[in-house]
């Protein structure tokens, strides 16, 4: 999968949860999303583009989402 797709995939997911009143709960809900339906390697790619500096396009609770995450 392409860098681009799996950012629009993640934003798309954040965007969802943002509309949660709790931030904390928003990271949580979107990290959760992507650990229940993202297979590994799709994880693995998107954690690798956060510590490359490559995903500055990726939705601030993505980002948090993923620093968190562990994967």
């Amino acid at each position: 999968m392409s860098d681009a797709n799996l950012i629009k995939m993640a934003n798309q997911i954040a965007k969802y949860f943002a509309t949660e009143p709790d931030p904390q709960a928003a990271v949580l809900g979107v990290r959760n999303h992507i650990q229940m339906f993202w297979t590994p390697g799709m994880k693995k790619e998107l954690v690798a583009l956060q510590a490359a500096n490559q995903a500055a396009d990726l939705h601030p609770l993505a980002q948090d989402a993923v620093r968190g995450a562990g994967w």
